[in-house]
């Protein structure tokens, strides 16, 4: 006895699509690829020197040790005033975590060579994921000292979200103590002022003063001597005069103040800072940022009423655009397919043809999901290009399964022979354009590294449409069709449409005076 399908049979093919609806919704969105740029740039800094002494004390040095690094393809230097950077360039298939390692211990040996008084050297790698996705600046008419506080407090709320990787902080001043001497109050005590600057910067040392051993054990000794907070400062003893201790606090006073600014910042003509945030590779791009607008509303009630905020960058605007351009797409598609196939095949196979488009379209994104792809530009692009390609299978499965019931076979029969009969045609069509695609996934270069996702999304939609051709179609259309009269008259066969009739003379003149066809 022959097992009928049930509706089983028709969810368990159309779990995939529901799966890809979930992943749509919940899957990480971003504008741009995560893509491995094969460069590392080295920063170097040194206050005061001019270009030429930057280039002679700060690149050179360096540029001696780095040349040696294995796949360095292109080595780039600039110096300015009291700025150097190096930039270098690798093979593309590089390893990044390798040669970033390469670099840093490069730099670490060059670091002696360079002079004491330069900064640390900043070696970054560059990653596109990184780059920030959502840019907020804060104005108001506000000192810079309470600017810059709310500023720090938001990057540290900010930086509590789980997806965002950081915030930084464009036109922040870096805080200095300014130590204000008064000569008359050192002369008046006898203090000469090198021994004053001597005296301040000789104890704000860690000194380690080896172990003492007891015999029962063995003690870590140290002096302290770091200076922790102002206090320490004000209260340290520069003369003594018997009884008398003159401290820093009797001959001089601290300012706190900021260092002098490199750049400004400044929305409708008021000076601001801006908050960078950029999110961690992988995190979904509106939900982080709706995370960081939750954050800035609840912060906004305990903000002065002078704080103005202004987005100035917002990635999600755009991701959300191409997602609402991409569904309108695929409804448009729909659409479309469904007018033609109504008009040559009517409504029940057109609505079975139909129902193959966004059954394809989710798969596949079930299918990008699977494979860790974000929903990005081109992987966006990707699934528009390849809403028109998802149908042809099912046309062509659809129409001989309709041939075959007006030729008198069971719904079963009919949907089981169009399936198997047309199954390798199908299979071919879709293996030709995939065999357009395929070389693409090999693309060498940053540049394939970007496209990359442009043929692997069109790969994965059209083997998922084949799916919905040979196994979701035939399923549905055995439980929704109904058994045909048969039709004996060929006049009522294919012909049943004007367009039929109309294409079937056409072809019978030409097969009649084939020659005739070619002039």
């Amino acid at each position: 006895m022959r097992r009928s399908p049930t509706p089983d049979h028709a969810t368990a093919v159309s779990e995939p699509a529901v799966g890809g609806h979930h992943c749509l919704a919940d899957d990480s969105q971003g504008s741009q690829p995560d893509v491995t740029i094969p460069m590392i740039y080295v920063s170097l800094s040194l206050e005061g020197v001019s270009p030429e002494d930057g280039e002679r004390l700060l690149i050179r040095p360096m540029e001696q040790e780095l040349r040696g690094i294995e796949g360095l393809r292109k080595f780039t230097a600039q110096s300015s005033e009291g700025h150097g950077s190096i930039t270098l360039e690798f093979d593309p298939g590089f390893d990044p975590d390798t040669a970033l390692t390469d670099v840093r211990d490069r730099v670490d040996i060059a670091r002696s060579e360079l002079p004491s008084e330069a900064d640390e050297p900043r070696v970054m790698e560059v990653n596109v994921s990184e780059f920030p996705v959502l840019t907020i600046g804060l104005s108001g008419q506000l000192d810079t000292r309470e600017r810059m506080t709310i500023a720090r407090r938001l990057q540290e709320e900010i930086e509590g979200i789980a997806d965002v990787l950081e915030v930084d902080i464009a036109g922040e001043r870096e805080d200095l103590l300014e130590i204000v001497v008064d000569p008359l109050v050192l002369e008046s005590y006898g203090v000469d002022f090198d021994a004053l600057f001597n005296q301040v910067s000789r104890n704000n040392r860690l000194v380690a003063a080896g172990s003492l051993d007891t015999g029962a054990g063995r003690l870590a000794l140290k002096v302290p001597g770091i200076i922790e907070s102002l206090e320490d400062v004000m209260n340290m003893p520069v003369k003594v005069d018997e009884d008398r201790v003159v401290t820093f606090g009797d001959v001089a006073w601290i300012n706190p103040t900021y260092k002098e600014p490199e750049g400004f910042a400044r929305i409708d003509g008021q000076p601001a800072v801006v908050l960078e945030i950029s999110k961690r590779a992988g995190a979904n791009i509106i939900a982080t940022i709706d995370a960081v607008r939750e954050q800035l509303a609840e912060a906004d009630d305990l903000l002065p009423e002078q704080l103005r905020f202004t987005t100035i960058l917002d990635e999600s605007t755009t991701v959300e655009n191409m997602l609402s351009e991409l569904l309108n797409n695929v409804l448009t598609a729909v659409v479309l397919v469904l007018i033609v196939v109504v008009a040559v095949m009517g409504w029940r196979m057109a609505l079975l043809v139909g129902l193959t488009i966004p059954g394809a379209f989710l798969t596949g994104v079930l299918l990008i999901w699977a494979f860790s792809f974000t929903l990005n530009i081109v992987v966006l692009f990707g699934l528009i290009l390849v809403a028109g390609m998802l149908v042809d299978g099912a046309i062509v499965v659809s129409e001989l399964a309709d041939r075959h019931l007006r030729d008198g076979q069971t719904p079963h029969q009919a949907w089981l022979n169009a399936a198997s009969r047309m199954s390798w045609p199908v299979i071919a069509s879709t293996a030709t354009t995939l065999a357009v695609f395929l070389p693409l996934l090999f693309w060498p270069g940053v540049v394939g590294q970007f496209m990359k996702y442009l043929p692997a999304t069109v790969i994965l939609c059209l083997l998922a449409s084949l799916a919905m051709a040979l196994v979701f179609l035939p399923t549905l259309g055995r439980l929704f069709t109904r058994p045909a009269v048969q039709q004996t008259d060929a006049k009522h066969d294919e012909s049943t449409t004007s367009f039929g009739r109309g294409y079937r003379h056409m072809l019978a003149r030409l097969l009649k005076h084939p020659l005739g066809c070619c002039w």
